[in-house]
């Protein structure tokens, strides 16, 4: 899951949001987003379809370039 961790964190910081206002695009709190960024929660399929929502990329976008 640290690569997925890695790529919300990379998509995020491309569109130049804080946790805050990612978490708030993607109705999520902000402590799981936080959570999901540093690799202590798992995100659930509902949470991921709401990132790539947020992010207005394919969900399978997410997981592009995970080894």
């Amino acid at each position: 899951m640290k690569s997925l961790s890695r790529r919300v964190r990379q998509l995020r910081l491309a569109k130049r949001w804080t946790q805050e206002e990612c978490a708030e695009r993607a109705a999520v709190a902000t402590a799981y987003l936080s959570g999901v960024e540093r690799g202590v929660r798992n995100p659930t399929v509902r949470v991921l379809a709401r990132l790539a929502q947020a992010f207005k990329v394919p969900i399978g976008e997410l997981f592009r370039d995970l080894n």
